[in-house]
């Protein structure tokens, strides 16, 4: 059942969607459904502000596809049904209102290094490997890393990574910008509460218009996304956070956002 794939807890206004897909995690297409409905969910309670996505256990936050499905997929015309849904629930997660954060506590290889970028941060445990295998087994990254992940780190990084398929360390992944931040072994969540304990603090209205301004300015012009960032800048002035703000700031005192 999904429910019994995708748990979520809740504390403090901030949700944590742990997967738990055992032995490794993997992204089957009971684990894609789950996560997408979860997601709606969070995306509707307006009790909560941050999401924090993990994997069960210490071993893989997402080892990748299941790659025992693979095999099924073979020479067919419509395995573009399995490979769209997976998209669904990247894009779903990457444009979400709610600041996502992904605590990687192992392996997070193929699909689970993607799903991780669709996530706004992403806090490491010193032992975990990332990376994007698709080569070794004669295919590509097929859950928008070949798009994602140039845009982070810069194509001929990201090439290195894919063409190569070797996983990094936590550490090299942190050097490069994959990562944001790298924790030790058993401390990422701690780390990973902090910072979505702070960002639900922050105006879910500013939040959301910065990650579309910056979305915009990824697939138009220079001169069109300035001319995008100027309309939401001059938009969020009208929202009662920006008077909360900054009458907070006047004030010198906390500001208590509405969202």
């Amino acid at each position: 059942m999904v429910s019994e794939l995708v748990k979520v807890t809740v504390s403090d206004k901030v949700a944590i969607i742990t997967i738990d897909n055992p032995p490794v995690n993997v992204l089957s297409s009971k684990v894609a459904q789950g996560l997408l409905e979860t997601f709606r969910r969070m995306e509707e309670d307006k009790d909560i502000r941050a999401i924090v996505l993990t994997g069960a256990g210490q071993k893989a936050f997402m080892a990748g596809a299941d790659i025992k499905e693979f095999p099924t997929w073979l020479g067919r015309n419509d395995m573009v049904e399995h490979v769209e849904l997976n998209h669904q629930v990247f894009q779903y997660i990457e444009r979400l209102v709610k600041p996502t954060i992904a605590m990687l506590n192992g392996l997070t290889l193929g699909g689970g290094c993607e799903l991780a970028l669709s996530c706004d941060f992403r806090i490491a445990e010193e032992h975990v490997k990332i990376g994007l295998p698709e080569i070794n087994l004669g295919i590509l990254p097929g859950g928008g890393g070949t798009q994602r992940l140039p845009k982070l780190i810069g194509i001929s990084k990201a090439k290195e990574l894919m063409f190569f398929g070797d996983s990094i360390s936590a550490d090299e992944a942190l050097s490069i910008g994959l990562v944001n931040k790298v924790t030790t072994s058993g401390t990422g969540m701690a780390v990973a509460l902090e910072w979505a304990t702070k960002l639900a603090e922050k105006s879910l209205n500013s939040i959301k218009n910065i990650k579309e301004s910056m979305e915009c300015g990824y697939e138009i012009s220079f001169a069109a996304g300035i001319q995008k960032e100027t309309e939401l800048f001059c938009k969020t002035f009208h929202h009662v956070d920006a008077y909360e703000g900054i009458n907070a700031f006047i004030e010198k005192r906390k500001p208590v956002f509405k969202n």
